[in-house]
């Protein structure tokens, strides 16, 4: 029986850990990081993690604390970055173009999905220009909501201090915050429903977030829903 074509990139693994392991070393040397959560992390099966996008460090944050080998989506620009590029196709990413439907691309993720395996992105779909969080775009939630998986939230601040403190000789404070899985109705969505799961992942990021970097979420009705639901 012939095996299935797979359209998505591996992960190099003796190499992606030999990589990982290094830049944990460098960053605990850099930056004093803090991690909350990893408990909420199934230790099998597929799932999605949903992060917010400040700097380009978080992702390197995620990738030095995660317990599992996790494929990642990234911006076409990345291929061929000279530090980024390589250091992303060692952990098998996946490369998407922005602005458009990009089927190949999403037809890897959803195969990484169907493989059992992790599957990481950010839902703004770019870096953050203001420093909080920027409106979420839909493709989260369409793979989500077509693989039926479980989605565990992610957010990082402070990575945008890390290189403004190297220049007073000092170490930023990292934060990265997993929050418990959830899950989003499975099956075909309407562009509607999308949207409105979209909401539901980016409040929830919003709610792990401290105030300053909720941005444009920062008035939204279910943010306040879930800020009372959690108060003491």
């Amino acid at each position: 029986m012939t095996e299935r074509r797979r359209h998505y990139p591996p992960i190099h693994g003796w190499l992606y850990d030999t990589v990982v392991g290094i830049v944990r070393v460098l960053v605990k040397a850099l930056t004093r990081y803090h991690v909350e959560g990893l408990e909420h992390i199934p230790r099998q099966g597929p799932l999605m993690f949903v992060s917010n996008h400040l700097h380009h460090f978080d992702t390197v944050m995620i990738a030095i604390v995660m317990p599992r080998r996790t494929w990642v989506l990234a911006a076409e620009k990345y291929e061929k970055h000279l530090l980024f590029g390589p250091l992303l196709r060692v952990g098998g990413a996946i490369f998407i173009r922005r602005g458009e439907v990009d089927r190949k691309a999403l037809r890897a993720a959803l195969e990484v999905l169907e493989d059992g395996h992790c599957l990481a992105l950010a839902v703004e779909g770019t870096r953050s220009r203001t420093g909080a969080l920027a409106e979420g775009k839909a493709g989260a939630a369409y793979l989500a909501t077509r693989a039926d998986v479980p989605l565990v939230p992610v957010v990082v601040w402070g990575t945008e201090k890390v290189i403004p403190s190297w220049f007073r000789l000092r170490r930023a404070n990292v934060y990265v915050r997993f929050g418990p899985p959830f899950r989003l109705p499975a099956g075909r969505a309407r562009p509607e429903e999308l949207d409105a799961y979209t909401d539901e992942i980016m409040t929830t990021l919003a709610a792990m977030l401290p105030p300053e970097y909720r941005g444009v979420y920062r008035d939204h009705p279910l943010l306040r829903r879930k800020l009372a639901d959690s108060a003491p």
